[in-house]
């Protein structure tokens, strides 16, 4: 179901709108469509504040790093070794 959006304009500002929909061949209803869904992308989500923390949360954490032939076969050594002192349970399993 669509719903109908109202919004009033000044002479002025009408024809500059009208314009802009013109010089790129849409009509005036889709040009503020695509200008309305530009702006809903572009703004934010969620507090940033929040997403900074999210950010140093997970920087803190420490991960394998180096070449990726040596991450490889680290991986794939503990993958073989099976559970035990130092080996998590659910990754020498497959599991995630």
């Amino acid at each position: 179901m669509t719903k109908r959006l109202q919004v009033l304009f000044d002479e002025t500002e009408y024809a500059a709108l009208q314009a802009a929909a013109t010089s790129r061949g849409m009509t005036m209803a889709e040009w503020v469509r695509q200008a309305l869904a530009a702006a809903r992308r572009e703004a934010s989500t969620a507090d940033v504040d929040r997403k900074l923390a999210a950010i140093r949360a997970a920087v803190r954490h420490a991960g394998p790093t180096g070449p990726i032939e040596r991450v490889i076969g680290e991986t794939e050594r503990g993958y073989a070794t099976g559970p035990g002192p130092g080996n998590d349970t659910a990754a020498s399993s497959g599991g995630y």
